[in-house]
């Protein structure tokens, strides 16, 4: 009997590794308990903030943040005209609000 090939391993660790790839990517963005929704509520209205400032993360834009604060977008460019509204950089620091 010839010996075996040590690469018959190779077909179920691919598979494994695939299967694995696909669990995390299907993982939330955030581990922010803020971002959750709770057990047994629904909202109807964004919230209004008493925030004044917000820092950006991976994969937000105007829209997103205007909508989670419950402001519009013309608001957010308004209290932020230092900011491209198309190139917003993680850990950037946008406005909510305008100073007291």
């Amino acid at each position: 009997m010839p010996p075996r090939s040590p690469f018959r391993v190779v077909p179920p660790l691919a598979l494994i590794a695939v299967l694995v790839a696909v669990w995390l990517l299907a993982q939330p963005a955030s581990d922010d308990p803020a971002d959750r929704p709770v057990a047994g509520t629904t909202t109807t209205s964004a919230p209004t903030t008493t925030r004044r400032t917000y820092t950006v993360r991976p994969g937000d834009n105007l829209s997103s943040v205007a909508t989670r604060y419950g402001l519009d977008v013309q608001q957010l460019i308004e209290l932020n005209p230092q900011v491209d509204p198309q190139a917003l950089r993680t850990g950037q620091r946008i406005r909510l609000r305008p100073r007291d």
